[in-house]
């Protein structure tokens, strides 16, 4: 989080700045949009190659802006300094700068001291005629919650992991996917690829986990919109890997298990096991997906 005594102009205001995210194709706020150019869709940016930095604060008279700068590196270093409990101040260049919008895209908690409570710019010369920011809904089950809720399992991936006993996947003795006790689908229902991993999940929507399965599959010969499949560090060799579609999100990693949130199904978290095929799917989204710098 950034100190509240660093400012930056905006329009010949000063800006007390409360934090920063990246806005890149590696690295976007999921809860704007599946993919990086919807993130940047919702915020009435292009999505150029490189990226942006967001920059969230207040001017003087507390109203809520955000300042798109094209620097990213800097961006980065201030957000990497405060995950770090470091000083860091963040002054872009005005160069830098592509945009001051009013609002602010995301929900921040905290305000700068000794000026007024976070609030919309009035319409004006500065605000112009756009609408201010506001951060999408997540108080009822829908794709901004869904993703969100795919950021919490990537970020407390152990703790997930934890609640899943691999008993629970069907396999047979030979260790290949068996059909579900329940009288489930029938294997090749959605492609025979698709069955054998919906197969080992537990309970559930076994169609909709094929589906994302399927859609999953066809990013490797047909590339989704950029952001749609990315890579990210995790323990060891393993790289975590979240990928996005309509209707559906999923978190795994390259060496374990995928865990699939869908709209259809408000608040399951369904895990996907490794089965035959997940493993191949999960190495060829990796190869393809977009990575940090």
């Amino acid at each position: 989080m950034a100190g509240t005594d660093d400012a930056v102009a905006a329009e010949d205001d000063a800006l007390y700045v409360l934090t920063a995210v990246l806005l890149t194709p590696a690295k976007f706020p999921s809860v704007l949009g599946d993919d990086y150019p919807e993130a940047c869709a919702a915020l009435g940016l292009a999505p150029l190659a490189d990226g942006y930095g967001l920059v969230l604060g207040q001017d003087g008279d507390g109203a809520r802006w955000t300042v798109v700068v094209d620097d990213v590196s800097l961006v980065a270093v201030a957000i990497a300094s405060w995950d770090c409990g470091m000083e860091y101040e963040l002054s872009p260049d005005e160069n830098s700068m592509v945009a001051a919008l009013p609002g602010w895209p995301l929900a921040l908690a905290v305000s700068a001291p000794g000026v007024p409570a976070p609030h919309d710019p009035e319409p004006g010369p500065e605000a112009g005629d756009q609408e201010p920011l506001s951060p999408p809904d997540t108080q009822t089950w829908g794709p901004a919650q869904r993703r969100l809720g795919a950021d919490e399992i990537a970020l407390q991936w152990a703790t997930w992991r934890d609640q899943i006993d691999d008993s629970q996947f069907a396999t047979d003795t030979a260790g290949t996917p068996s059909e579900p006790a329940d009288g489930g689908p029938e294997a090749d229902a959605g492609g025979p690829d698709a069955a054998d991993d919906a197969a080992q999940a537990p309970q559930g929507p076994r169609t909709g986990i094929r589906r994302v399965l399927a859609e999953a599959r066809a990013y490797v010969d047909s590339p989704p919109p950029l952001g749609r499949v990315r890579s990210a560090f995790a323990s060891g060799d393993a790289r975590t890997l979240r990928a996005d579609g309509p209707g559906w999100s999923m978190v795994a990693r390259t060496d374990d298990i995928a865990f699939v949130l869908l709209d259809d199904e408000p608040g399951e978290v369904l895990p996907v096991g490794r089965g035959a095929e997940l493993p191949g799917l999960l190495e060829a989204l990796d190869r393809m997906a977009v990575r940090p710098a």
